[in-house]
């Protein structure tokens, strides 16, 4: 009876019982083999790297076994708690094509029936399970304040014991009910201890998904349940919200790898089933001969918003990914090149289980495959949305240019090997710059036209005069070229390669040479896309203006 005065003196106000609460999340109607899984991030902060890792398997794992993804906020500690980052969350996850099933929305509203979402909105769910275990003698108020704590380490120290909150050391386990209200009546802060049923002397074993099997010491610690803001650790608000939200699989980092005891433990006290854990590595970042973790403060490069705003498309992150979650990807990959990398089964046991390496020229030239498998309007409805959000100047000229842009962008995607041109939405710019006028002008005041180092400027103009004497607009490739070879021909250049090897000194050069003058005159570019597609979507008007400009010059 003891017990339960004391939930009642701790918790007068809670009146519902863990019977009412579970009534409210009824088990999931699955089948046995869907998994359910969640993203559980704190609002702390950019999303990193390794977080947006750890949450592709998990939304993979769910979907492909038709189970649940949700995401679920942890915002209990809002003293840490930074401003604009549940949004950066949810529009990250947005931006990599990672969605999911429940949670809470932008809009304030929330997608699913096991919520609430945001730990901040189950205080009164948590407060009912730990009054239970008050109530059952499985809990109890310790009102140790800092100095106290740091005397019960010092004197562990001293006689070279392990240090924590346990056993005989635990000084508030056997406080009394009339202790405890002498204590609140006089105003002293409080938290609630689990009564730890464990001993550091016996092991606990499980299998873990990613790691295999692992055997770690058992939990003896009283750990803190609730502190004295009367909002619960970590610790205990996941495991509550695990059970109560169906939670059958958790994939996270590996640095939660000693708290497994912890948290087997809370839920074997609280008779929840347990869960199955996967403990994912982290993701490596070369530094010179050495590889290591990435660092939250000083690795720009370890947010999931870096590689938005440098442009990387979503689809291609996740696609690199999946070569770090299964080896045997890349196999499929090449099998399968006209599928999702979502029709790719994740294979738990083959899982990497060390550290992977995130190697950006790898990166890079997986990006540049998913890229080219786009349209031109692909290219255009993902590379528009991200410059008005990170380069208002090009953004302008796309919204003033936009069937221009549009043709641009469809140079070297008709063909059956379409061009690798860039990685990312950031290599865009730089690589057209030249077809814009303001951008084509700038670069040929700040330095000239670029020729190649064996073409004088005299020679250039005499090829491009006599290509403006010679040039016409509405005439297919093969006759455009011939005129080329001609006009080469006419001013003592090679008109192929083969006659030019043959004799180099009867030449001023070969065709080769008369092309690369007419490419710099039109772009200031020793290499770009096919010229005739190039000057196709300029257009004759453009063409003719910028060959008289470089005669002017």
């Amino acid at each position: 009876m003891s017990n339960e005065n004391m939930a009642e003196l701790l918790f007068p106000d809670v009146q519902q019982l863990p019977t009412d609460i579970y009534s409210l999340y009824p088990p999931r109607n699955l089948t046995p083999s869907a998994m359910v899984t969640r993203f559980a991030p704190s609002p702390t902060g950019s999303l990193n790297i390794g977080g947006l890792y750890a949450t592709l398997i998990s939304e993979r794992l769910a979907h492909q076994s038709n189970g649940v993804f949700y995401l679920r906020i942890e915002d209990t500690d809002k003293k840490r708690e930074i401003k604009g980052s549940f949004e950066n969350i949810v529009n990250s996850l947005k931006y990599f094509g990672i969605y999911f099933d429940e949670g809470p929305s932008l809009s304030g509203g929330e997608i699913g029936a096991y919520g609430p979402y945001k730990q901040s909105s189950r205080i009164q769910i948590y407060k009912v399970f730990i009054k239970y275990l008050v109530a059952n003698g499985l809990a109890y108020p310790c009102f140790c304040d800092t100095e106290d704590l740091e005397k019960i380490r010092i004197d562990q120290q001293n006689l070279k014991l392990p240090t924590g909150y346990y056993g005989e050391w635990a000084k508030h386990r056997g406080i009394s009910f009339k202790k405890a209200n002498e204590e609140i009546s006089n105003g002293k802060p409080f938290v609630i201890r689990l009564r730890s049923p464990g001993s550091s002397n016996k092991r606990i074993k499980y299998n873990d998904l990613v790691k295999g099997p692992i055997e770690l010491p058992e939990n003896d610690q009283d750990i803190v349940i609730m502190k004295t803001d009367g909002l619960p650790t970590y610790h205990f608000a996941h495991a509550i919200d695990d059970y109560l939200m169906g939670t059958t699989h958790i994939f996270r980092g590996d640095e939660w790898l000693s708290s497994v005891p912890i948290h087997i433990q809370l839920f074997q006290t609280l008779g929840f089933k347990i869960p199955k854990y996967g403990h994912i590595a982290p993701i490596m970042k070369q530094e010179g001969t050495s590889k290591r973790k990435f660092s939250k403060r000083k690795d720009l490069d370890g947010t999931a918003e870096y590689y938005k705003e440098q442009g990387y498309p979503g689809v291609a992150i996740s696609e690199y990914f999946m070569n770090l979650i299964n080896s045997d990807f890349e196999e499929w990959r090449m099998a399968n090149p006209q599928k999702s990398f979502k029709d790719f089964f994740i294979n738990t046991d083959k899982m990497n289980a060390s550290g992977a390496l995130l190697d950006v020229k790898k990166l890079d030239d997986v990006s540049k495959d998913v890229i080219s498998t786009l349209t031109g309007k692909q290219v255009f409805d993902y590379l528009y949305p991200w410059a008005k959000e990170f380069d208002s100047d090009f953004y302008t000229l796309m919204d003033n240019n936009k069937e221009y842009t549009l043709k641009i962008l469809n140079i070297g995607r008709t063909v059956v090997k379409p061009r690798k041109d860039f990685s990312k939405w950031s290599d865009v710019k730089p690589f057209i710059a030249f077809f814009y006028d303001e951008l084509f002008e700038k670069d040929i005041m700040s330095g000239g036209y670029n020729l190649p180092a064996n073409i004088s400027y005299d020679v250039a103009k005499e090829i491009v005069l006599g290509f403006r004497k010679t040039y016409r607009f509405s005439i297919d490739k093969e006759a455009w070229f011939h005129e080329i070879k001609e006009l080469a021909g006419v001013l003592g250049f090679a008109k192929n390669m083969k006659e030019y090897k043959t004799e180099p000194n009867k030449f001023k050069g070969h065709v080769g040479d008369v092309a690369m003058v007419i490419r710099v005159a039109l772009t200031n570019r020793t290499n770009t896309p096919d010229l005739f597609d190039i000057m196709n979507v300029m257009g004759e008007k453009k063409v003719v203006e910028r060959i008289e400009k470089f005669i002017l010059s």
